[in-house]
C-alpha cells in the first residue's frame, strides 16, 4: 500500500477544528499525520493539492444502490463510481432491496460484492421486520454479525405500533439503532405532492405534514417507554422540527437527517408537473424548506445526506403522480451541501471558510457520529479516506455528467459549484478528475 503525500492543500477537518494551510500524509491506509512530515517518512506517490480543499471523506446516510434486484435501475458498478466521483467514501444502504436485506447471507453477499470493487465502503442497514411486512421481526443480531449497523423499515410505515415496540425493545437490549422515517400508515397513503394549494391547483393527491408529526409523536411515546435510540431520516416539515428540538431538550436519544435537495428546493419546484421533482417525502412550501435551512444552522438537523434514489427512465418518465419518486444525489451531495454554504455565509455575514467547516461536518464527522462509524475525520490513525476538491470550480448537472446510472434530478440544467477533482478510499486512490 502506498505512502501518500497531499501537499499545498486548504485542509478542512470539523471533528477535529483543523482550518488551515497543511500537508497530510498517509500511510498503510491510514492517516499518518497532518502538519510536518513523520521521521522516516518516504513518499511513494505525491499528490499537489494547491487551490484544493482536502477533506474527510463524505459520509452518506442514505444511498440507493439498487442491488439486488433492481439492476435494471442501477448497478453497484455504476452507483460505486459514482460515490467516488461524488467524494462518498462511506454510505449506508436501506434494506428496501429485492429480495429484503432481512437474511444475514444477503448482506454478507452484498458487502462482498462492495469489497470485491474496491471503492467506497458500504454500510448496509438490515431489515426490522422481515420482508418490511411489519409483522415478525427479524433476527438483529445474526444481520448485526454479518455487517448491518443499525435497523429500518424503508419507506414502509409499521401499521401495527406494537411491531415497532417490540423492535425499538429488542434494539435497546442490544444497543442497536432503529432508523425510521416518520410517516403515517394512512394519513397521506397514495399522495404524491405536499398538501396545499399548490398541490390543489395541480389536482395532484396530497401528503399533509401531520403524516409526518403523527409519526413522531408515536415514536417520541415509544422512545420514552423503550430508551430505544432512533434515527429519523429525511425531515421535510417545520413542524416535525419543532418535535424534534423540543425532543432533543428532553434528553430523548434521537438524532435526523435531511435529504440535500430538501435544503434548497420547494413544492412550486414541481413547475409544471415535472416528475424529475417528484421525491419521497415530498418537497413542501417554503417555510418548510427555510426552517430546514435552519435547523441544520442550529444542530437540530444532525446531518446531511444525498438521499440517492437512481430512477430509470420507463419509471420517472411519466406522468407525475404516476412516475417513480426519487432522484440521483450522490454526485450532488458536495455541491448541494456548498451552495447551503455559500447561502449561510452571505445570510449570516459570515466568513465563506467557517460557513463551509460547518456545513462539511454534516456530511462528514456529525454523519459518522450518528451511524455509529468511525470515519468522516483525518485524526492520525484514522482510516485514510480524503477527498480533494475544488469549491470554485464549477459544472453543468447533465445526464452525460454523471456516472449513476440514475440520470433524473430536478437540478438538471443547473450551474453549480464544486468538484471532486481526487478520493481516497483507505488510502488508494479510488478516483482521480
Amino acid at each position: 500500500m502506498k505512502n501518500i503525500h497531499i501537499k499545498n492543500g486548504h485542509v478542512i477537518d470539523p471533528a477535529n477544528g483543523i482550518d488551515g494551510l497543511h500537508d497530510v500524509y498517509l500511510a498503510d491506509g491510514k492517516v499518518l499525520a497532518i502538519g510536518a512530515a513523520p521521521s522516516g517518512f518516504t513518499a511513494d506517490e505525491t499528490i499537489d493539492a494547491i487551490g484544493l480543499i482536502v477533506a474527510p471523506g463524505f459520509v452518506d446516510l442514505s444511498a440507493r444502490l439498487r442491488e439486488p434486484g433492481f439492476e435494471y435501475k442501477a448497478t453497484l458498478e455504476s452507483e460505486m463510481q459514482a460515490a467516488v466521483q461524488g467524494g462518498v467514501t462511506s454510505l449506508i444502504c436501506p434494506p428496501d432491496t429485492d429480495p429484503v436485506l432481512d437474511e444475514p447471507g444477503l448482506v454478507e453477499m452484498l458487502k462482498h460484492r462492495a469489497q470485491k470493487l474496491n471503492q467506497a465502503h458500504v454500510h448496509p442497514l438490515g431489515a426490522l421486520t422481515v420482508g418490511l411486512k411489519g409483522k415478525a421481526l427479524t433476527e438483529m443480531s445474526a444481520l448485526t454479525e454479518s455487517g448491518c449497523i443499525g435497523f429500518s423499515h424503508a419507506e414502509e410505515p409499521i401499521e401495527d405500533t406494537n411491531v415497532l415496540l417490540r423492535a425499538m425493545q429488542y434494539a435497546k437490549t442490544f444497543g442497536y439503532t432503529v432508523w425510521l422515517r416518520p410517516q403515517d400508515a394512512y394519513i397521506g397513503r397514495g399522495g404524491v405532492a405536499a398538501s396545499g394549494p399548490l398541490a390543489s391547483r395541480l389536482g395532484l393527491s396530497g401528503v399533509p405534514v401531520m403524516s409526518e408529526t403523527i409519526a413522531l409523536h408515536t415514536i417520541f411515546e415509544l422512545m420514552r417507554a423503550t430508551g430505544a435510540r432512533v434515527h429519523l431520516c429525511r425531515i421535510s416539515a417545520a413542524a416535525s422540527l419543532e418535535l424534534i428540538r423540543d425532543a432533543k431538550q428532553q434528553g430523548l436519544p434521537v438524532s435526523c437527517d435531511v435529504g440535500a435537495h430538501h435544503i434548497h428546493l420547494t413544492d412550486a419546484d414541481i413547475g409544471f408537473f415535472d416528475s424529475n421533482a417528484r421525491m419521497t417525502p415530498p418537497f413542501r412550501s417554503q417555510r418548510d424548506r427555510d426552517a430546514i435551512r435552519l435547523g441544520l444552522l442550529d444542530g437540530t438537523i444532525d446531518a446531511l445526506c444525498s438521499d440517492h434514489t437512481p430512477v430509470d427512465d420507463d419509471e420517472k418518465l411519466l406522468p407525475f403522480g404516476e412516475a417513480s419518486p426519487g432522484a440521483t444525489g450522490l454526485e450532488l451531495l458536495l455541491s448541494l451541501t456548498l451552495k447551503w454554504a455559500d447561502d449561510y455565509a452571505s445570510q449570516q455575514d459570515t466568513g465563506k471558510q467557517g460557513a463551509l467547516s460547518r456545513a462539511l461536518a454534516r456530511i462528514t464527522s456529525e454523519a459518522a457520529r450518528v451511524a455509529g462509524l468511525d470515519a468522516g475525520t483525518l485524526s492520525p490513525g484514522a482510516v485514510a479516506d480524503v477527498v480533494l476538491f475544488d469549491a470554485g470550480a464549477h459544472w453543468t448537472v447533465e445526464a452525460s455528467a454523471l456516472a449513476s446510472q440514475g440520470k433524473h434530478t430536478p437540478f438538471l440544467g443547473y450551474n453549480l459549484a464544486g468538484q471532486v477533482k481526487t478520493t481516497i478510499v483507505a488510502g488508494h486512490v479510488a478516483y482521480q478528475r
